[in-house]
């Protein structure tokens, strides 16, 4: 079912007729397709659903084209970015296309569903300002970061989980639930790995996200069981080109107290909400427990 929306994506895009855009959009490396695979498990009989998750991906990359320009990245999954083969200009008009697209296709869906969807599109791109405005300086409240996640992230897998449950008359709450819960937990688990695997696997150097800016949860919860010399030391590290020194005693810090162990500890919490809202649900619990694991 996964090709059907695969297919569905490049109809979409063929149809605004501009081959300037669908060339572009073919290089593009489209990932695991979480959200769409989300629909698909919730509603897969409704042929209408590989539509309605071709819509969702099409959001979600016009986010990251979005997004690489915002951080500057080079690499997306590993593939050069689009900004960096073509220009910041280029990823922009390329995402305002997607976006277009996906909203003008999405008309054709019930009210609630395209409400739904829209409003988490809202969310999503208050997450991204909410997170350059906390990247200006360092953030060490939880709560901030939670916030800004569950707009950027969350939001999304949300809306995809209840627009397939509305789609085939499900329990809308209890799957939106399940979808929120789900987002959280996979920003946590993306954040921590940034710290703790390598740029080969991460298809971007390692501790990026503090470079970049970002103060994730492992930095947070480090950051309040430092000592007042020590806080001032990673605060000075923040959004800065880091020496293999500073990597070293940052990771050093965090595995003496258990920063990402902690962080991982949320996430499990979270999941294990999300797996209490679709009790019986198989495959949906799957994603879960691979998803914690990072293999999906």
């Amino acid at each position: 079912m996964i090709e059907n929306v695969e297919n569905q994506m490049n109809t979409l895009v063929e149809e605004i007729n501009y081959s300037r855009a669908t060339k572009l959009f073919a290089t593009l490396s489209g990932g695991k397709r979480l959200r769409a695979k989300l629909v698909l498990k919730i509603e897969e009989e409704n042929n209408e659903a590989a539509r309605l998750g071709a819509i969702i991906e099409l959001i979600h990359a016009a986010s990251l084209l979005h997004d690489d320009v915002i951080d500057d990245a080079e690499l997306r999954r590993g593939v050069k970015s689009v900004n960096a083969t073509e220009d910041s200009k280029t990823a922009i008009m390329l995402g305002d296309i997607l976006y277009s697209k996906a909203f003008t296709t999405l008309t054709e869906f019930d009210p609630k569903i395209a409400h739904r969807v829209s409003a988490a599109v809202t969310a999503l791109s208050v997450g991204e300002m909410q997170d350059v405005e906390m990247g200006r300086t360092f953030n060490d409240d939880e709560n901030l970061y939670l916030d800004m996640i569950n707009n950027k992230t969350a939001s999304l897998i949300e809306a995809s989980c209840a627009s397939a449950a509305l789609l085939c008359g499900k329990d809308e709450k209890a799957y939106g639930v399940y979808g929120k819960n789900l987002g959280l937990a996979f920003q946590i688990i993306d954040d921590i790995l940034d710290i703790v695997s390598d740029e080969k696997t991460l298809g971007k150097p390692a501790l990026n996200d503090f470079v970049e800016g970002k103060c994730t949860l492992p930095y947070i919860y480090l950051y309040h069981d430092l000592n007042d010399e020590d806080k001032q030391r990673l605060v000075s590290c923040h959004a800065k080109t880091l020496s293999s020194e500073d990597s070293s005693w940052i990771k050093t810090q965090m595995d003496n107290y258990k920063s990402v162990e902690r962080s991982y500890v949320l996430a499990r919490q979270l999941s294990d909400e999300a797996l209490g809202a679709v009790e019986g649900e198989v495959e949906l619990q799957g994603i879960i427990e691979n998803m914690m694991k990072r293999d999906f």
